[in-house]
């Protein structure tokens, strides 16, 4: 619809939305490929990550495209579109709000932590949770008092979706490995997780606790200070942090070049030639050019490399009592 001057009356999310539904419909975009994310909408087409928040909203009540973890918001199998719901107002709100009593905190951040598993934390934003839950730009306000809160929040959450077994595994070394893959495995499905503190300040949070308590526990009894018995704590968390936090870091990356890790790779293949060339490297080189198809970084490989070296270090530390009976 025009108005007097020519100009389109409709929503910009609408105008959003049609237009990505253009590039679905002509064969652009395929089934299972990934759609502009919140943020490549928002820099494309000038919005706010808000309004590319609702346009994504739109066309994922009506069945054009779905939401995958740790992949993004794809285009919807055929079968799945076929099946979409009833469609979708094409002006005016999304839908109808909920009732209030219906908004409640956990659905809030259950939303949030969508959004942030799916598009990243930096797309994250109070307009953008309400937007997603089809109400008021302030009712989420009701719940909690801005971004931070909410953050805090949904870390709890997150680390509150896997616990321990009543039956203790026998041994430290066993513990300490369940607690670290525990850990290792939420950080992979919540990458932002990672992204959150740093080991001076860390996080505060009792679901967290769980798992530093675990860890402790497995340590306490062995002889060792506490302060050594402390600091194999935060050096087997920092094992997790450290890996995980590029997990995150590299989808950001992603979104911000539009290049895969192998796509930005072979853009600089000249450049580590030239250092390969250069004759300075001698070992890097003929490290690099041993690989048949490449370095293919495995995260997962480095993490289980990375904890058995350090538990198979740490067992005669532990197992001696501590440094001061090495």
């Amino acid at each position: 619809m025009t108005n007097a001057t020519g100009c389109t009356d409709e929503a910009p999310y609408l105008r959003i939305a049609a237009e990505i539904r253009r590039r679905i419909g002509e064969g652009e975009l395929a089934p299972g490929e990934r759609v502009p994310s919140t943020r490549q909408i928002a820099r494309d087409w000038g919005v706010a990550l808000a309004t590319a928040t609702k346009a994504l909203t739109h066309l994922r009540l009506e069945g054009t495209v779905e939401t995958k973890p740790r992949v993004g918001t794809v285009v919807a199998a055929p079968v799945a579109r076929s099946r979409r719901r009833a469609p979708v107002p094409s002006s005016g709100a999304l839908s109808a709000p909920p009732p209030e009593q219906d908004l409640t905190l956990d659905r809030i951040v259950r939303t949030a932590i969508d959004i942030a598993d799916t598009e990243g934390l930096s797309a994250l934003s109070m307009r953008g949770v309400a937007a997603r839950l089809g109400v008021g730009a302030m009712s989420p306000y009701r719940y909690v008092t801005g971004k931070d809160d909410l953050i805090l929040l949904m870390a709890d959450a997150a680390f509150g979706e896997k616990f321990y077994p009543a039956v203790i595994p026998n041994g430290w070394r066993a513990r300490l490995e369940l607690g670290a893959r525990t850990l290792w495995t939420l950080h992979q499905r919540h990458p932002w997780l990672a992204q959150l503190s740093s080991l001076t300040r860390p996080l505060l949070l009792p679901n967290l606790m769980v798992h530093g308590e675990w860890s402790l526990s497995a340590l306490d009894g062995h002889g060792l200070a506490t302060t050594e018995l402390f600091d194999i704590h935060v050096l087997l968390f920092s094992h997790v942090q450290g890996l995980a936090v590029h997990l995150e870091r590299e989808a950001q990356a992603e979104a911000a070049t539009g290049q895969s890790e192998d796509q930005w790779m072979d853009s600089r293949a000249h450049t580590l030639q030239g250092l390969a060339d250069s004759g300075r490297f001698p070992t890097f080189t003929k490290v690099v050019r041993s690989f048949d198809d490449g370095y293919d970084l495995r995260l997962d490989t480095l993490f289980e490399l990375g904890l058995k070296a350090l538990l198979d270090g740490l067992t005669p530390v532990i197992e001696g009592g501590g440094r001061s009976h090495g």
